[in-house]
């Protein structure tokens, strides 16, 4: 059974994941992830001694986890690689879209501001997208691609995946999204069309 401090402790988390992504890291206050929590005033310290940078960490882990399992379930409702890319795209595009393009990928956004002031931070996102290269590069293998060229197609598909986000927020489109799909897509089935011609 889940404590009442779990629970709190969870929700600190969850709310300074999405301010990151609306605020930045930077832009973000303890007092304001208190109040979107509607958490005690003390329960930052309490779970977090380490006050911000803690708090930031479990954001970073909490994402990398939420996109582990939008990959895992795409693998699980498709029949291949090239199709799991596009449906983790396509649900990442109405995320994107939904929030009116508030909404991106806290990682980058962390790695971005604060990977050359906190080692810890920059460890835990790279922490997350060692995570979600890994999930992509076995969708590849059991794709049949082999594990060099899975990974280092996986580090390709997670890399532009990143990017195209970025991108589609600041054009307010998800267009940059869709030609991301569309790319990944044709490099997954052209890797895998070549490792079923070697087997």
């Amino acid at each position: 059974m889940t404590s009442k401090g779990d629970l709190t402790k969870a929700r600190l988390a969850e709310s300074m994941l999405e301010l990151i992504q609306t605020s930045g890291f930077s832009g973000t206050g303890l007092n304001a992830v208190i109040e979107h929590a509607a958490a005690p005033k003390g329960s930052v310290y309490f779970h977090f001694p380490d006050g911000k940078e803690g708090l930031g960490v479990a954001a970073v882990e909490l994402a990398a986890k939420q996109f582990e399992t939008l990959i895992s379930e795409a693998a699980a409702s498709t029949g291949n690689a090239s199709d799991a890319v596009r449906a983790v795209i396509a649900a990442l595009s109405t995320i994107v879209s939904g929030s009116d393009f508030r909404l991106g990928c806290p990682v980058s956004v962390v790695t971005l501001e604060m990977g050359a002031e906190s080692e810890r931070l920059r460890l835990a996102c790279v922490t997350a997208f060692e995570s979600w290269i890994a999930a992509a590069a076995s969708l590849l293998e059991a794709g049949g691609v082999d594990a060099e060229h899975a990974r280092s197609l996986a580090t390709v598909v997670v890399s532009t995946i990143e990017g195209a986000v970025i991108v589609s927020r600041a054009m307010r489109s998800v267009q940059p999204l869709a030609s991301a799909a569309e790319v990944v897509a044709a490099l997954i089935d052209q890797r895998s069309a070549k490792a079923g011609e070697t087997r």
